[in-house]
Order: structure tokens, then C-alpha cells, then sequence
């Protein structure tokens, strides 16, 4: 029976290829990814919708608040072992684990992450954890996309693209916003934005609203009304969100690289849960809006009403005094970013961009409220607008995809009146931001190991080459007691190469190297065959590749640098092999077609 089903499949594969062109196939393949990854944000949010459901419900009404502190670390311990028993595999954060992936596995991911963020985000989530479902949702998208580009034999290139068009496809289901969806998938994953991309991405992307249409109908996760128009005097006011929105976005970067390396240095798993669970459930237990992905704090404060965002605080402060209202509210800016990198830290799997929607809407309400509230204005500020532009200007800060931002607002407010707001504000943070902070929380980390795929042509390609693939080890090695006699009878004679490393016998360090240049002059004088050893005509490399340091793109800089033909490779300070630039110029040629086909 599977010899069956496979010669099946092998017949399907041979008559695709004979009757439906690659391009065409992709086309196909798109509107398929775009479905899947419109299901996965389907099954994630009515997962996780059903087990906040179910936490809520009448057997713990009396009690509710009490259950705010046990809840997070539930939550937590039953993603920890769904991991650990059930997938048997570590859930990496949704977005950098795809980066990763088209970086450095070539678009190739696990199939266990095809189901891995669908059954551990609902119960990270759902039990409380201060995250969002975006991350989870494009994740799951992207391995369905990978390993159903697999299954039909698609390049790395196809892979690659259609990963980006499983974002766009998710995105666009859970936000119903297609071309905001699109625009993430070239900004986040670093896509080359052409005809042949386009089509791929617009075909997933309208795939994954659909889906989201036909399951959840007209509903929208931020449901907004532009109730106040933009008006000319207000353009300095915003200019002033997009300073505060750099200055909050570096605020909630450096948070959550601090809490990220500080749970990073904690090596137990179960320790990590412990603290990390305790610390979310106290945090969540005085602040209850920080509890989940807080989407319903947003829409209150949209809709003008903070009271209804804030009605649920431990102290019940009275609400009726305005500053009272900024003070707490300024409270879930500095906790919400506190709250989600420990629910990561402690084994949590969930995303950053619900946080960053959150706190952007929070800061935006705070400072127009501030601003009306200071008597200075003879026309008040919409507050109702601050808030929509100040998710804008924190996306932008946060995640580096000021376009995404701008895009995503607009088409939530299901029009463009806000335009000239977004762009100042989203502009004005993200060039603050990336000032101070050259990578987004998505890419940060990548970045410094040198793995991150980035809209510089060059820099990708040389970030998807393997530096593996380039060393070659037929070289003679040489010793710095043998004698001239030695190289020549031992190493000239018997290599083709014209370079030679000199090793230290006991520890196999590289000492030098001898180029045949060196002994030209000398080695047919059998005179000095005695006299004259390894170490008087060795000369230092002009430049050592250190295998597990170096990545792509600093051995092409050493290369440049030194202008030499043939560079020594370590492995652990010892002599490993050789990297020559022709070989390296021509895998950089076939991986930089491979990468534009």
C-alpha cells in the first residue's frame, strides 16, 4: 500500500512537471499556503479563546482574581511538558526561529513546528502569559509552507518564498488587512519585493483573509471607527508621539534583551519556569490587564473608554481624577514589556507583536491625555487618534517595519485619513530607534551571531553560504623543525598546492605557513638541504579564519583586507584547512544565482 501511494505521488509529480510551469506551480502552492496558515491563526485563536473561556467561567467567578497569580504558572507548566513529552522538541519563538531557518537551514523547518506553536501558545496564552498569538500563527504558517514546498521538491529560493508568503497569509487572516500582510512579509523576512514575489505573496495573502472571512465573518480582532479627522495644527503634537514612541521602543528593546539574557544565563528549565511563573503570576495579580494579549484593553481605550481598561486594578484607586488615570496607565507601559519577556524567559511560547500593539496604543491615549489635560491647547487632541498612531510609531520602533505599521492602521481604520500621522510618527520613531538599536527584537539576536538575512543583496548571500562547503584540507602540512631537504623531498615534490601550513607537532597549532615563493630561490641548492629549516623561511598568514567565530561575511572581509589568494582555517585554535578566494568567489556566484532564480 505506500509503494502504491508513493509510485501515486511520483506519477503526480512527473505530470505536474510536464503540464504546469514552475512559476504557475508556485502560484498554486501560494493560494495552499495562504489557506493553511489562515487555518493555523483559525485553530490558534479559538484554542486559546476556548481555554480563557473555560478559566473564566462560573466554577471561578467568586475567586476569579485570586486565580490571576496561579493561572500564568499552570499555564507554563503545561507547555513545558507538552514540549518536553508530547513534541519532544524545544519551541522557539515564532518569528526569529523562521529567520533562522531561511538563514541558516536553507527554508528547511522540523515538522514538529508545523503543530509546536499550535499546542503550546494556547496554553501559554490562554492561562495568562503576557504575549500575543501573531508569532505562533506565522510560524506555524511558515513550517506548513516549508515542509509542503518539500514535499514537492521546490529550490531553496521557492522555499524561501513561500515561507514569506505564509506570513503574509497569516498576518492577513488575523488582521484582515491583505496588503499591511504583504508588506510584513518584505520587511520582516527580507523578501525582494518584484513581479515574480508579488503575485505569490497577493495570492497567499487574499487566500488567508478569506479564510479569515469565512470563519469568523466580518469580525475584527481591533475593531476601529475614525470618529475625529487630522487636522493641520496637530502635526507638531505628533511629531512629539514619534520622539516618545523611539524613546519607548528602545525602552522595550533593551527590557527585553536584559530579562531574555538573564533568564538565558539560568540553565535549568524547571528553575526558569519556577521564577519565571511566580514573577508573571505576582505581576499579573496586581495588574490584571496585563493578563493575556490585551487586545480588550486596547479597544476600550480606542473607544474612549479608559475606565473600562483600568476598572479591574488590585488597589480599586478611584478613577474620576485624569492623572490617576495616566499614572496607572504609564504603570502598564512599563510592566507589559517586563510581563512578556519573563512569560518568554520562563518556557512561554507566544509572540511580541500583541505587546507592542499594547503598549503603542496605551502610550499614544497617555500622552494625548497629558497634552489635553495641561491647559495649553485651545483644541484638544484626539485621543482616540494618539492611540491608533501610537501602536503605529512603537511597530515601528519595535519591530523596524515602519511600512507594516503605517499600513496596518490604516487599513484597520478602514481608511487613509490618518496617512500623514502614521508616516510622521512611525518615521520619526523608527530613525530614533535605529540609531540607538541597528536590529528589531526579531532580528537582534541573529545579528550578532552574524545569521541574519537582510534586504542588502550581498550581505544575504554571503549570510546563506556555508563556510564548510569552501575549506578544502589537501594541503602538505610542515613542521618547524624539517629541514629544507624535508620540504622539498616531502612536500614540494608530492603536493600540487603551492602553500603550506606549519604546524606545531605536539598541539597541531598553526605556527606559519611557507609559500613556494619563499624557497624558490633556494630549494634546488642541495647545500642548504641541512641548513636551513621550516622556521627561518616561515612567515606569519596576513589573516587567520577562525572557524566558529568567523561567519560569510567577515572571511570575505579578511580576504579583501589582506589581498591574499589563500587563507589558513582554525577549529579550535588548531589548523583545520585552507580557504582559497577563487573557490570562494565561485560558490558566492552559485549561491547568488541560486538565491535571485
Amino acid at each position: 500500500m505506500p509503494h502504491t501511494k508513493k509510485s501515486l505521488f511520483t506519477r503526480i509529480l512527473i505530470w505536474r512537471a510536464k503540464h504546469i510551469s514552475q512559476r504557475q506551480f508556485i502560484y498554486i502552492l501560494s493560494i495552499l499556503v495562504g489557506f493553511t496558515s489562515g487555518l493555523g491563526a483559525v485553530v490558534l485563536k479559538n484554542l486559546t479563546h476556548f481555554i480563557q473561556l473555560l478559566l473564566e467561567g462560573k466554577l471561578v467567578q467568586q475567586f476569579h482574581h485570586a486565580f490571576y497569580f496561579v493561572y500564568p504558572i499552570i499555564g507554563l507548566t503545561l507547555t513545558y511538558l507538552i514540549m518536553k513529552y508530547i513534541i519532544r522538541n524545544r519551541v522557539s519563538h515564532g518569528i526569529p526561529s523562521t529567520l533562522f531557518a531561511i538563514s541558516k537551514r536553507k527554508g528547511i523547518m522540523k515538522q514538529f513546528q508545523m503543530i509546536g506553536s499550535i499546542l503550546t501558545a494556547p496554553f501559554t496564552v490562554g492561562f495568562g502569559g503576557s504575549v500575543g498569538l501573531e508569532g505562533p500563527t506565522v510560524a506555524t504558517g511558515a513550517a506548513l509552507s516549508s515542509n509542503i514546498a518539500r514535499l514537492f521538491h521546490m529550490n531553496q529560493a521557492s522555499r524561501t518564498l513561500l515561507i514569506g508568503a505564509a506570513a503574509a497569509g497569516a498576518m492577513a487572516s488575523i488582521f484582515k488587512a491583505p496588503i499591511a500582510a504583504i508588506i510584513f512579509a518584505v520587511e520582516v523576512f527580507s523578501l525582494d519585493l518584484t513581479l515574480a514575489s508579488l503575485l505569490p505573496l497577493l495570492l497567499a495573502s487574499l487566500s488567508g483573509v478569506i479564510t479569515s472571512y469565512f470563519f469568523f465573518g466580518s469580525d475584527i480582532l481591533l475593531p476601529f471607527k475614525l470618529e475625529d479627522d487630522f487636522v493641520l495644527h496637530d502635526v507638531p503634537f505628533f511629531i512629539l508621539l514619534g520622539v516618545v514612541a523611539g524613546f519607548t521602543s528602545i525602552y522595550f528593546t533593551k527590557v527585553y534583551a536584559y530579562i531574555h539574557d538573564y533568564f538565558d544565563k539560568i540553565s535549568s528549565p524547571i528553575r526558569r519556569l519556577i521564577i519565571g511563573g511566580i514573577a508573571i503570576g505576582i505581576i499579573v495579580f496586581f495588574i490584571p490587564p496585563l493578563y493575556g494579549e490585551g487586545y480588550e484593553v486596547i479597544n476600550h481605550l480606542v473607544q474612549g473608554h479608559p475606565k473600562a481598561a483600568l476598572e479591574n486594578n488590585f488597589f480599586n484607586i478611584d478613577l474620576d481624577n485624569v492623572w490617576v488615570v495616566v499614572a496607572l496607565l504609564v504603570g502598564l507601559i512599563l510592566f507589559k514589556i517586563v510581563a512578556s519577556a519573563i512569560t518568554f524567559g520562563a518556557g512561554g511560547v507566544g509572540g511580541i507583536f500583541a505587546p507592542t500593539l499594547f503598549m503603542g496604543s496605551i502610550m499614544g491615549n497617555c500622552l494625548a491625555k497629558v497634552l489635553n489635560h495641561l491647559g495649553i491647547l485651545s483644541n484638544p487632541v484626539s485621543e482616540s487618534n494618539f492611540t491608533l498612531v501610537g501602536m503605529t510609531g512603537l511597530m515601528a520602533g519595535v519591530l523596524h517595519a515602519p511600512l507594516t505599521a503605517i499600513f496596518l492602521i490604516a487599513e484597520l481604520t478602514g481608511g487613509y485619513e490618518l496617512f500623514i500621522p502614521l508616516m510622521i510618527t512611525a518615521t520619526i520613531s523608527f530613525a530614533i530607534t535605529k540609531y540607538f538599536i541597528p536590529h528589531s527584537v526579531y532580528t537582534m539576536e541573529l545579528a550578532n551571531k552574524g545569521e541574519l538575512i537582510t534586504h542588502n543583496k550581498d550581505q544575504a548571500v554571503l549570510t546563506l553560504m556555508d563556510i564548510e562547503s569552501v575549506i578544502e584540507t589537501n594541503f602538505v602540512p610542515l613542521f618547524p623543525d624539517m629541514t629544507l631537504g624535508d620540504i622539498v623531498h616531502n612536500a614540494v615534490v608530492k603536493s600540487n598546492r603551492n602553500i603550506f601550513p606549519v604546524l606545531n607537532r605536539e598541539t597541531r597549532y598553526l605556527e606559519g605557513i611557507i609559500l613556494l615563493d619563499d624557497i624558490r630561490s633556494i630549494m634546488f641548492d642541495q647545500s642548504l638541504y641541512e641548513e636551513i629549516k621550516a622556521s627561518d623561511v616561515m612567515q606569519n598568514p596576513p589573516e587567520v579564519i577562525k572557524m566558529q567565530t568567523d561567519k560569510m561575511t567577515r572571511v570575505m572581509q579578511k580576504f579583501q583586507d589582506s589581498g591574499a589568494w589563500n587563507l589558513p582555517v582554525t577549529k579550535d585554535d588548531k589548523y583545520y584547512g585552507f580557504v582559497s578566494k577563487s573557490k570562494l568567489l565561485t560558490a558566492y556566484r552559485r549561491k547568488l544565482i541560486s538565491f535571485t532564480e
